[in-house]
C-alpha cells in the first residue's frame, strides 16, 4: 500500500505529471521505494478515482498533452493518516543471500563474482549518496525539520550502502582467495 503514499508525497512537493513523476522517482525516491512507469501511470488513475488527487485544468486545452496532477485534502488526509499508522518491520528479501544460501548446495561456482559485482555496486551508491549528501545537506547550514528529515532517509541509504560494503567485503574475505 506504499506506492500511493509515495506517489501523494512526490504530488505533495511539486504537483508534476505522470512523466516527471517517473522522472523524479528515478532519482530519488525510487531509491528506496522503487516503482515502474506502468504502475505510477495505473497508480495515478487510482488516486485520482479515488478523489485524492485531480489534474490540474490545463491553460490550453490540446489533445495528448499531459496531466499535471495536484494532491487534493483527501488525499493529504490519506497521507497523514498512513504516516501515524504502526506498521511492523518487513521481513528482508534478498535474492543474493537466497543465491548464497542455494550455492552451499549445488556448489559456488560463479558467486565470488557475482559477490565481487555487488560489492561494486553499492561502492558506486554509497559514493552516490555521499555526493548527494554534501551537495544537499553541508554540515554548515542550518536545518528545518523537513530537511532534517529529508537527511534521516538519506543517511539511512548511506548506512544501509555501508552495512553491505563492510559484509559483502567480508563474505569475500571469509571465501578466501580466487581459485581463478
Amino acid at each position: 500500500m506504499s506506492l500511493p503514499h509515495a506517489i501523494l508525497t512526490a504530488l505533495l512537493e511539486k504537483p508534476s505529471s505522470g512523466l516527471e513523476l517517473t522522472r523524479r522517482f528515478d532519482k530519488s525516491i525510487g531509491y528506496f521505494w522503487s516503482a515502474t512507469h506502468q504502475q505510477i501511470y495505473r497508480e495515478l488513475g487510482k488516486l485520482e478515482q479515488a478523489g485524492h488527487i485531480r489534474a490540474l485544468p490545463a491553460p490550453v486545452p490540446a489533445r495528448g498533452q499531459k496531466k499535471e496532477y495536484e494532491v487534493l485534502p483527501a488525499g493529504r488526509g490519506e497521507l497523514s493518516d498512513w504516516v501515524a499508522r504502526s506498521e511492523d518491520p518487513k521481513p528482508m528479501r534478498s535474492a543474493l543471500l537466497l543465491r548464497m544460501r542455494a550455492a552451499a548446495i549445488v556448489g559456488a561456482e560463479g558467486l565470488r563474482a557475482e559477490l565481487e559485482r555487488h560489492l561494486a555496486l553499492h561502492r558506486e551508491q554509497l559514493d552516490e549518496y555521499l555526493a548527494i549528501e554534501e551537495r544537499d545537506f553541508p554540515a554548515d547550514r542550518r536545518r528545518t525539520e523537513p530537511d532534517r528529515l529529508r537527511h534521516l532517509v538519506l543517511r539511512g541509504g548511506v548506512d544501509l550502502e555501508r552495512f553491505w560494503v563492510e559484509w559483502l567485503t567480508g563474505a569475500l574475505a571469509e571465501l578466501g582467495p580466487s581459485e581463478a
